[in-house]
């Protein structure tokens, strides 16, 4: 949904509640979705590890400024719905999305930690995206890893569809760095 001007927090909580009872469609078909591969160390050891798992369970990688998301703090358990407010060119666009997939795996060699979200109607693509923290225990490296599958589907995503990248690649480099800001990287 795009919009003239930054929905109230009012407006914000109802549109949630409705997008809430919206069904979950199908996985989107992968045959001619854009696949988008991000990822980045934030650092080393336990410590990093346990802030970036922190900082994803807050949802830091979505305090940029010009996203957020709605509501501030959401669970991230599967079927969580969220909405992810953007302003871009002017407008804004809120997004709705819902958690269909919990990563938490740990051995004695590595760790995964993370979620996948699948967009629900009324977003401007129709796709899934992942956020992971990694760590590996053979260098002792955490990472945080997003991959995005996605097409258009708003009209407006469509035709304008060089714009559209140029914001998913912005989100994927300042989602990174709010990532290295809360781990101390």
């Amino acid at each position: 949904m795009f919009l003239a001007r930054r929905p109230d927090d009012a407006a914000l909580a109802r549109w949630l509640v409705h997008e809430e009872a919206v069904p979950l469609p199908a996985a989107p078909d992968l045959a001619g979705l854009t696949v988008d591969h991000y990822r980045t160390v934030l650092g080393r050891g336990a410590g990093a590890e346990r802030r970036a798992c922190d900082a994803l369970r807050a949802w830091e990688m979505f305090r940029l400024g010009w996203v957020r998301i709605v509501p501030m703090r959401p669970a991230i358990a599967v079927g969580t719905t969220v909405g992810v407010l953007v302003r871009h060119l002017g407008l804004w666009s809120l997004n709705p999305c819902r958690i269909v997939a919990v990563i938490d795996e740990r051995g004695p060699d590595d760790a995964r930690f993370g979620f996948v979200y699948r967009t629900l109607p009324g977003h401007a693509v129709e796709g899934e995206e992942r956020f992971v923290v990694e760590w590996t225990g053979a260098d002792d490296r955490v990472a945080y890893d997003v991959t995005a599958w996605s097409r258009p589907l708003h009209l407006l995503a469509r035709l304008g569809k060089p714009v559209a990248r140029v914001v998913q690649r912005r989100f994927a480099r300042d989602s990174h760095a709010a990532m290295r800001r809360a781990v101390g990287g």
